[in-house]
């Protein structure tokens, strides 16, 4: 077991949450398959009408040529929904944070501070 994984689970994933009704999740193992995630599942299911010539050219040739980015970017920029991504975020598993860590852990946060 390495320090990066517990069982196979990753400690940090990457995540986008598509405003879009109703709102579509995706979460990759990293920024750079997340990207190619959204231009994938999100950039490329786009109807073509949607979009202007000009617009639908960008985003065609840059996904042709493996620039995910910038067909994502070139996307959102056309006026689709807009795209909140988290390239590197923790993965709390019950291994990094069980029943007895988080109640000892808890009696120290902010909330217990004794303030006047």
């Amino acid at each position: 077991m390495s320090d990066q994984t517990i069982a196979g689970f990753p400690w940090r994933v990457a995540v986008a949450i598509v405003h879009s009704e109703p709102p579509e999740v995706l979460l990759a193992s990293n920024a750079d398959v997340l990207t190619r995630l959204v231009a994938l599942k999100v950039v490329a299911q786009t109807d073509p009408r949607e979009l202007s010539p000009a617009d639908l050219s960008t985003i065609r040739e840059s996904l042709l040529d493996g620039r995910w980015a910038d067909a994502v970017v070139a996307w959102i920029h056309a006026g689709n929904q807009p795209i909140d991504a988290y390239p590197d975020e923790d993965v709390w598993t019950e291994a990094r944070l069980d029943e007895e860590s988080a109640s000892f852990e808890i009696r120290m946060q902010r909330i217990f501070d004794h303030g006047d």
